[in-house]
C-alpha cells in the first residue's frame, strides 16, 4: 500500500467515526426528547387524576353550571388523548400542536370553572376541594417545569440535526426537525390553570 492509500484509509475511517459518533448523539437526543415528554406526560396524568376528584366535588354545589362542569370533562378527555398521541411520536409537529390546543381548551373550561366556584362561598369553604386545588397548583408548577425540559431537549436535538456537519447525518438518516410545545395565542390560553380557594 502506497502513503496515498494509508492517507485515504485513515481519512476514510475518520469519517466513518465521525459519522457514527454523529448518529449516536442524534439517536441519544432525539431520545432525551421521549424522555423529557414522559415526565410531562407523569405530570399531565397527575393532572388529569386531580381534575375529575374536582368536578365531583364541585357538582354537589353547582347543579346549576352543569355546562361548566361538562366543558372540563370533555376538555380534559381531549388533553388526554392528544397526550397519548404525542407519547408514540415525541417529536413530531402534529401531535404537538394538537396537544398545545387541546391545552388550550383544558385551560380556558378550568377558567370558567373558577369563575362558577368564586359564586359559591360554600364550595370555596370545602376543605377537600381546597386540599384538591392545592395539588393541581403544585402540578400545574410540575407541568410548566417539564414542559420547559422537553423544549430544551429539543432545542438541543434541532441544534445537532441543523448545525454543519451534523446536518449531512441527519438529512441521510432521515432525522427530522423535532416539535418544541409553544405557547399558545390567545391570553386565556397563556394564562396557567390557576384554581385558588
Amino acid at each position: 500500500m502506497t502513503t496515498t492509500q494509508i492517507t485515504l484509509l485513515a481519512i476514510g475511517a475518520l469519517l466513518l467515526f465521525w459519522a457514527v459518533g454523529a448518529y449516536n448523539r442524534l439517536v441519544r437526543l432525539r431520545n432525551e426528547i421521549a424522555n423529557a415528554f414522559a415526565q410531562i406526560d407523569t405530570q399531565l396524568k397527575r393532572r388529569h387524576d386531580l381534575i375529575p376528584n374536582l368536578v365531583e366535588i364541585a357538582r354537589k354545589y353547582l347543579e346549576h353550571e352543569r355546562d361548566t362542569l361538562e366543558r372540563v370533562t370533555a376538555a380534559r378527555a381531549q388533553v388526554m388523548a392528544a397526550t397519548d398521541l404525542v407519547k408514540s411520536k415525541p417529536n413530531q409537529p402534529g401531535p404537538i400542536q394538537s396537544l398545545g390546543m387541546a391545552e388550550g381548551l383544558l385551560a380556558t373550561a378550568m377558567g370558567r370553572f373558577q369563575v362558577a366556584v368564586e359564586a359559591y362561598p360554600e364550595l370555596k369553604a370545602d376543605q377537600s376541594m381546597r386540599e384538591l386545588s392545592e395539588e393541581l397548583t403544585h402540578t400545574e408548577n410540575k407541568v410548566t417545569f417539564s414542559r420547559q425540559l422537553f423544549n430544551d431537549a429539543s432545542l438541543d436535538y434541532n441544534n445537532a440535526a441543523h448545525q454543519f456537519p451534523g446536518n449531512l447525518v441527519a438529512n441521510l438518516f432521515g432525522f427530522k426537525t423535532a416539535a418544541m410545545l409553544q405557547a399558545t395565542t390567545t391570553e386565556a390560553e397563556r394564562s396557567a390553570i390557576k384554581v385558588s380557594f
